[in-house]
């Protein structure tokens, strides 16, 4: 029985090419989008849960009362961690680390620049990362030891173990490798080459060790913490939140309260909105698993509308089989049938379309999807999605098909009467509101990004380096400034705490003039040399820059226009702030500049006179027009000189501000890509329901045209009803759009307006579209000789 059911439905799908052809496509497009966006949401969802015990590890973070505003941060500091070892017994081990940052790596002649970390030896506790070679326990365990990857170390020291082999860390101490770790996968949330025992860190640098003593307010760190097994995680948020109100004479800290956040969350959750971990990747992931749905019931609909709309061809045959004795059980199985059979083949073209598109997808998402062909649950997963998408989409056609009457069907006399019209017309209002929403969708996020990247910077990245450096080279650094200067090389050079697109860290303002009880104010800060501001384009908007000498501006700061707002200062020269217990001295006021995200508001800077000692940031202007490919080598020439043992690694200004709008590009053109298939596969559907109307008023269009109708009267009657249709998807999903995408916008403070020119625009562009794919089957019906269509039986 199965085997004839199967016959009679490939016969079918044989006998109407067109029909099947375009059922096929839409459905394999819909599919193969669907599946894609399903390994995305997958990987998305499976970062960090590699990890042993992945759910019992945490990120300390802080919830800052600062005005009424609640801010979160992630740096902590090392008295906070102090504090959670000594006082909350529920975790088992918590350990403090470093941001992770790049330092030199030396070997013989051969020299890195790599991302790492500097961590308590806990840290492979709560996080057990695979070793390769030498031992989890005892890893870090040594000041001067170091954790290095698989592929680092075979940069290193070739294909041979490399523990026991030494390095030379930032030309400063010589550290020995005691373990190797496997390769982070790439739904890991770390993304280190190496690590360092944060004791080294202590060791090698005083203010870590000031830090150890200080107060709740150095916060300059992260902390991470794995809970014991079976604690109550309830609990212990309760018993942290309030670790810090034991300073009482600390204001800061009576306004900070300690949260954690569960590492699985990390990932998805990564933006707070009023202490709470409510937003951001997770934001993407929901987006595009509506956009995957949405396209696959457009590609179902599709479906449910060509089968429809071809059940008079199919009436006589229905009332042969009723006529002779089949059941409506059978026949609704036969058509289910059909339809599953259509739905597999499309699956099969479906998952060539996906493994054509993957690389592309890949380079757009910056992600590493594949299909997984050899897992049973992908295929299990696959075939019962199939399977329902047939299901679902043949039901209404089959249900529909099998219940006319026999005796009407065969005296010719069946109407599929107005409630089938109606509902296939229902159907495209759905199908075309989706992907109306879809274009909205798309316009408004490429506007977004736009207005981000005309946001005016405040400075100017263009023919801008910046590059690291270690501890010698800033001790050589007015010499080696004044060889870039002298020598023409460069037009300007500075040195900064902080590279030039982000604030190296922040500090609570302990007062300003005008402070109001209990009031606080969390300020970025940037401690640079005379010509920074000179360096960066920045200006002066009253007031002076920093002298020459820095010894003399030691105690004096220059404010941006932010901070200057933020602290209510009517006229700021001269006022006095204090910070770090210091009193320092307002000499200055410069222009706003965009150091952190183009799409949050500007955040108010410090701007101190002091150079770092350890580790900094050195910019240097090009004059407009340099060539820059033959001076970048001379000035690394220049590098070797003052420190041949570390390496010259640059970036330039103007990429890396660029890639601050990574993850909107991204969504920009994948929701562009998927808007355009959308469209696409619910347009197969028009040319079908187009081609279908054509021929069932094959006879009326010739009667019109004997009586004298033109070729573009008949255009416009048979095109009217789909624009009616259209627009009446552009009415239905212009408010959906306009609350999900304001929705979607107030995540940003520096964000467009919605108009409507936006809606006016995707409704014009699916109209035209809607008249490009049914004026080719109308124009062939308004040309066809009358002759021929009223001899037709």
């Amino acid at each position: 029985m199965i085997r004839n059911y199967l016959k009679v439905a490939w016969r079918n799908l044989m006998n109407s090419k067109v029909y099947s052809a375009i059922n096929i496509l839409g459905l394999a497009m819909g599919m193969a989008v669907a599946m894609i966006i399903v390994l995305w949401v997958v990987h998305e969802y499976s970062y960090d849960k590699f990890l042993p015990d992945h759910e019992r590890a945490y990120q300390v973070r802080r919830n800052f009362n600062s005005n009424g505003d609640t801010l979160n941060f992630t740096t902590c500091s090392l008295k906070l961690a102090d504090a959670l070892r000594s006082k909350i017994p529920e975790m088992e081990y918590v350990s403090e680390a470093s941001w992770m940052n790049s330092h030199g790596l030396m070997v013989g002649d051969r020299k890195l620049l790599a991302d790492g970390m500097m961590v308590q030896r806990d840290f492979l506790r709560i996080f057990p990362f695979q070793l390769i070679e030498g031992s989890a326990a005892h890893a870090l365990d040594d000041t001067y030891s170091i954790l290095l990857t698989q592929s680092l170390a075979e940069s290193l020291f070739g294909s041979g173990s490399a523990v026991g082999k030494t390095l030379r860390l930032d030309s400063r101490h010589d550290v020995r490798v005691a373990g190797v770790l496997k390769d982070l996968p790439s739904n890991s949330s770390f993304s280190f080459k190496y690590l360092i025992p944060f004791s080294y860190f202590e060791q090698t640098e005083e203010a870590v060790r000031n830090n150890r003593k200080g107060s709740f307010s150095g916060n300059a760190y992260q902390i991470f913490a794995k809970l014991k097994a079976g604690t109550d995680y309830s609990k212990v948020a309760a018993k942290i939140r309030d670790i810090e109100l034991s300073e009482k004479d600390n204001v800061n800290s009576q306004n900070s309260a300690v949260v954690l956040q569960p590492l699985d969350r990390w990932h998805l959750y990564s933006r707070y909105e009023n202490g709470k971990d409510s937003s951001g990747a997770i934001d993407y992931v929901r987006m595009f698993g509506v956009i995957g749905l949405l396209v696959l019931v457009i590609a179902g609909i599709n479906f449910v509308n060509l089968s429809t709309a071809r059940s008079e061809k199919r009436a006589r045959e229905v009332g042969i089989r009723k006529a002779i004795g089949s059941q409506r059980r059978q026949l609704i199985i036969q058509f289910l049938t059909e339809s599953v059979l259509t739905a597999f083949i499309a699956l099969l073209f479906a998952l060539l379309l996906v493994q054509l598109s993957l690389p592309a997808f890949n380079g757009i998402a910056g992600r590493v999807l594949h299909i997984p062909f050899d897992s049973g649950i992908f295929w299990l997963l696959v075939g019962a999605g199939t399977f329902l998408t047939g299901v679902l989409a043949g039901s209404k056609p089959a249900f529909f098909i099998s219940s006319f009457n026999p005796v009407k069907t065969l005296k010719g006399t069946l109407q599929s009467g107005k409630s089938a019209a109606f509902s296939r017309k229902a159907l495209v209002i759905v199908q075309f509101s989706c992907s109306v929403a879809l274009i909205i969708s798309t316009l408004v996020i490429y506007r977004q990004m736009q207005h981000a990247r005309n946001r005016p910077t405040g400075y100017d990245p263009n023919n801008l380096i910046m590059t690291r450096l270690n501890e010698e080279m800033i001790h050589n650094y007015p010499a080696l400034k004044n060889e870039l200067l002298q020598s023409g090389l460069a037009q300007s050079v500075t040195l900064s705490t902080s590279p030039a697109t982000a604030i190296g860290w922040h500090r609570d303002l302990d007062y300003w003039p005008g402070k109001l009880p209990g009031e606080t104010v969390e300020m970025g800060v940037i401690l640079a040399d005379n010509d920074y501001f000179k360096t960066m384009g920045l200006q002066l908007v009253s007031g002076r820059n920093f002298s020459t000498n820095p010894d003399s501006d030691t105690a004096n700061v220059i404010l941006n226009e932010a901070a200057v707002k933020r602290l209510r200062l009517k006229d700021p020269l001269n006022e006095l702030l204090t910070m770090d217990g210091q009193k320092i001295n307002i000499i200055g006021v410069v222009k706003n500049a965009l150091l952190e995200s183009p799409f949050a508001a500007m955040e108010p800077i410090t701007f101190g006179h002091s150079l770092p000692s350890t580790r900094g940031f050195m910019m240097c202007r090009f004059a407009p027009g340099a060539d820059l490919h033959a001076t970048i080598p001379l000035i690394a020439k220049v590098f070797e000189r003052y420190n041949p043992a570390f390496p010259f690694d640059y970036d330039f200004v103007d990429q890396v501000y660029g890639q601050k709008f990574q993850q909107e590009i991204r969504t920009s053109k994948l929701s562009g890509i998927f808007a355009v298939l959308a469209i696409l596969i619910s347009c197969l559907g028009l040319f079908g329901l187009a081609a279908f109307t054509a021929q069932q008023r094959t006879k009326e269009i010739g009667v019109r045209k004997v009586l004298g109708a033109s070729a573009s009267q008949i255009w416009v009657m048979l095109s009217r009803d789909f624009v009616i249709l259209v627009v009446i998807s552009c009415l239905l999903a212009a408010p959906l759009a306009f609350y999900f995408l304001q929705r979607w916008l107030s995540q940003y403070d520096y964000r467009i307006t919605l108009g409507p020119d936006v809606f006016i625009l995707a409704a014009l562009a699916a109209i035209v579209i809607t008249l490009i794919t049914v004026s080719f089957q109308s124009i062939k019906a308004a040309l066809v000789n009358p002759v021929g269509s009223l001899k037709s039986e």
